[in-house]
């Protein structure tokens, strides 16, 4: 278990390293003078400023001078400042952080609940066309984009029948993006759950269980349901980071407050400064959700320990 453990622990803290080196790298990309492309909609500023900038960013040095000074200032919590308004970026990504993770654990459990209820029936009642029904259904969430279905919720629910707001911050602001994002993810959940709980209902000890006599009821659940959700947990968590993700575009249709929004806004505004602080927030954040569900699977599981 230890030597799973640093194995782990080591490729994830290498996978953090190369994100670095792509995000200090990032302002390189870019063909042409990235200062003069960060303040190409300002007005007014002088080639003196532009050098005055060039210099506090460190463009004029050498490249591996430049990551050095990145790699420091990242090491003290010194994520720069944004280009316009000169804010900390740490403190704005911080801000909004909470509220990406609160979509996408609302969007997750939405996910969870639907797919597992639509994989359950239709397992239960597969060949039948309510199995039918339910995969054709869980295949357009998956197909559907999530923009698209986020415009079309948004029509009918806030505009046509007013029943939730177009955008804010509060709980009601909540429910449109979160079931936006929560649909399109069910279908993944809903298949799964139905190749696993088909699996457990061929296994021999559910056959053992009903030649007893057990209640349908009690097989149903105890036996296949909860046998039959081990694999689906282990997706939830690849299926939390997915949704971190798609979180980027539901946010910019719902105006919600979180760092997908405040990424797109920079990127917009040529902000480099704060959309290398995004990229690595959001790889440092799957990163460590990935490391805790190999961690998951090897206390749930030896055999992953062995592999």
């Amino acid at each position: 278990m230890l030597h799973y453990l640093t194995h782990r622990i080591a490729t994830a803290l290498f996978t953090v390293w190369i994100t670095t080196v792509a995000v200090a790298m990032l302002i390189h990309i870019v063909p042409g003078d990235p200062v003069q492309i960060m303040y190409a909609q300002s007005q007014g500023t002088t080639p003196e400023q532009l050098e005055e900038i060039r210099t506090r960013l460190g463009l004029n040095e050498p490249v591996w001078v430049q990551y050095g000074m990145f790699m420091g200032r990242i090491l003290q919590g010194d994520f720069g400042q944004t280009i316009r308004g000169k804010q900390p970026v740490l403190d704005l990504l911080m801000g909004r952080l909470p509220n990406t993770l609160l979509l996408a654990s609302v969007s997750l459990v939405i996910a969870a609940f639907v797919g597992i209820i639509f994989g359950f029936f239709a397992a239960y009642k597969r060949g039948t066309a309510i199995d039918t029904g339910l995969m054709i259904s869980s295949l357009i969430g998956v197909s559907m984009p999530h923009f698209w279905l986020g415009l079309i919720l948004l029509f009918v629910f806030a505009v046509n029948l007013a029943w939730l707001p177009v955008a804010g911050e509060d709980w009601r602001s909540l429910v449109l993006p979160a079931v936006t994002l929560g649909v399109a993810n069910a279908g993944i959940i809903a298949r799964l759950t139905r190749s696993s709980m088909i699996d457990i209902l061929n296994q021999d000890f559910v056959r053992t269980a009903r030649a007893k006599g057990l209640h349908k009821g009690t097989i149903l659940y105890r036996h296949v349901l909860l046998a039959g959700l081990i694999p689906v947990v282990t997706m939830l968590g690849l299926q939390f980071t997915y949704m971190l993700g798609g979180a980027i575009v539901v946010e910019n249709v719902f105006a919600w407050n979180g760092i997908g929004r405040l990424a797109i806004q920079a990127i917009f505004q040529r902000d480099y400064p704060l959309i290398q602080g995004f990229i690595l927030i959001f790889a440092c954040l799957v990163v460590t959700v990935s490391l805790v569900m190999d961690i998951l699977y090897a206390v749930l599981d030896p055999r992953v320990r062995l592999s």
